[in-house]
């Protein structure tokens, strides 16, 4: 069985901040998960390089496009390992192959006689590089997503007839009620439709940094027609001299933010159409993480909350978390704090609280106290001893409820089945008291049932928690004794008995105690 993930493509216009990694830590989540349960997984990633707000950041900065995309496409880069991700490839938008790839798919749309040229004129946002119809203009003739004034735009572009396809549009909603989700989500992409497509550029000929129309060499594509086509053409190049489209398209899913679902809820299905292309199985779209302005002074209140930006110092600094703490607590954060699909507050006492009561005592010191006390009363040794049923009827279900709900990519929700049970372990340490037990020769099979009961118990939250925490998972399964990750091994018993436990420091070290450099 495959399973084909992908991030939006990040423009290149500036360098990566929180809300990149949010969203590609979440990618990797699915696909970490998806290879646990053994299926051909592939997860890309990547840089939108052309169209008019890469050209324009270039002509401020006093560079050519390429040179602003050859310098922040490698800090994109170089941001994956940072933070723990695992894409199978890197995706650039100025990959020849890419361009390539672009210009046959939209060939064929063209051949098909779903374009012509015409006069365009409208209202359109540089930075959205989107043309805005009138029901999208916030007050004061401005973009409601950067706030900015519209420009007025009129040349002779080439067009997409996509008003071709609003019937097939409201048939694929109607029939496929998870193509974009959350609920919330698909019904804004719907109500879109339902007011009435209109035909939309294709083509800018004012432009020179981009993919040329192939039909028209004058003119390049539209950035959109070409950044949505990575996904297709990502496929095509990615290993050379394999095309990977048969074993992996359409994909599963596509997870992005909500200031671009019109494209990809919208343009894209019917891009595909017209391509004669399958469709992706759901687009999954998720909200803003956000936090609040910067005061102006001690003293004043912090103002309301919004989108992180640099400019209003309201910025959650990725790199620095994965400096002081690791990347695993900042993967875990993200998906803790913010209901994976929906807006969300953040804030460094958030984070701060978050670690220190969840990480660093529910789990950390849980595998602390588990190990520490194998060592003391056992040697060491796992004792071998019937579990206790009063905990694994708490597991039964879980690893199924976990994968149910990845399967939908309700990542938010299927962490805090697996912390429920964190937490059950924590308080059946309470409840048993083992350091009694130790205390009493007659309780030794009650004390090996305990000790045999936590460390399985640990070890199932351990695997099932590797896809959020990969670093410090596989620290902990090795002090367990322990190698697999697979989801076989997400169920009470299939650790055994018998193995030996080795000491181990602190997952998460309390704030302000030294911090150590994690893999």
């Amino acid at each position: 069985m495959s399973f084909y993930v992908t991030t939006p493509i990040y423009y290149v216009n500036a360098q990566p901040h929180l809300g990149h990694a949010y969203t590609t830590i979440g990618a990797d989540i699915l696909a970490r998960h998806h290879r646990q349960r053994g299926e051909d997984v592939f997860f890309l990633t990547g840089t939108d390089e052309h169209g008019e707000p890469v050209a324009r950041a270039a002509e401020a900065e006093g560079v050519t496009p390429r040179e602003l995309a050859d310098r922040n496409a490698a800090r994109f880069r170089a941001l994956m390992p940072q933070i723990d991700v695992t894409n199978d490839f890197f995706i650039r938008t100025s990959d020849p192959e890419h361009g390539r790839l672009v210009q046959e798919v939209m060939q064929r749309i063209h051949d098909n006689g779903h374009t012509y040229k015409a006069l365009y004129e409208g209202w359109y946002c540089p930075k959205c590089a989107d043309f805005k119809t009138e029901a999208e203009i916030a007050a004061g003739n401005t973009c409601p997503i950067h706030g900015i004034p519209l420009e007025w735009e009129s040349e002779e572009n080439w067009f997409f007839r996509l008003s071709t396809f609003q019937e097939p549009l409201e048939r694929l909603y109607a029939e496929r009620p998870d193509f974009v989700m959350p609920e919330t989500r698909f019904n804004e992409a719907h109500s879109f439709i339902r007011s009435g497509l209109q035909d939309v550029s294709l083509s800018r000929a004012k432009l020179s940094w981009g993919v040329p129309v192939p039909w028209e060499p004058e003119h390049v594509f539209y950035v959109w027609f070409d950044a949505l086509l990575n996904y297709y053409t990502a496929l095509g190049y990615a290993r050379p001299g394999e095309d990977l489209r048969d074993r992996f398209w359409p994909a599963t899913f596509h997870i992005i933010g909500k200031d671009i679902l019109k494209f990809h809820t919208v343009f894209w299905p019917a891009m595909l159409m017209a391509a004669d292309l399958p469709l992706p199985e759901h687009v999954f779209v998720h909200g803003y993480l956000l936090m609040r302005e910067r005061a102006e002074s001690d003293g004043q209140p912090e103002g309301e909350l919004r989108k992180m930006s640099k400019s209003l110092g309201n910025v959650l600094d990725p790199f620095e978390i994965i400096e002081n703490f690791g990347a695993d607590a900042l993967r875990y954060y993200c998906f803790r704090e913010v209901s994976f699909g929906q807006d969300g507050a953040v804030s460094v006492d958030g984070f701060a609280a978050r670690y220190e009561t969840e990480l660093a005592n529910d789990y950390g010191n849980l595998a602390s106290r588990t190990l520490a006390m194998v060592e003391r009363y056992r040697g060491g040794v796992v004792p071998e001893a019937e579990l206790d049923p009063e905990v694994t009827k708490d597991f039964d279900d879980l690893a199924a409820d976990v994968a149910s709900l990845l399967d939908r990519a309700e990542l938010t929700q299927a962490l805090e089945r697996i912390w429920q049970r964190v937490r059950r372990l924590n308080r059946y340490v309470e409840e048993r008291a083992p350091w009694q037990q130790a205390k009493d020769e007659a309780q030794a099979g009650d004390l090996d049932r305990t000790l045999a009961t936590l460390v399985e118990g640990l070890r199932v939250v351990t695997v099932l928690l590797h896809p959020y925490l990969p670093a410090s998972t596989t620290t902990l399964l090795a002090a367990l004794g322990q190698e697999r990750t697979d989801y076989e091994a997400a169920r009470l018993g299939a650790g055994g008995s018998g193995a030996r436990v080795s000491a181990l420091a602190p997952l998460f070290p309390k704030l302000g105690a030294p911090t150590r450099t994690r893999g």
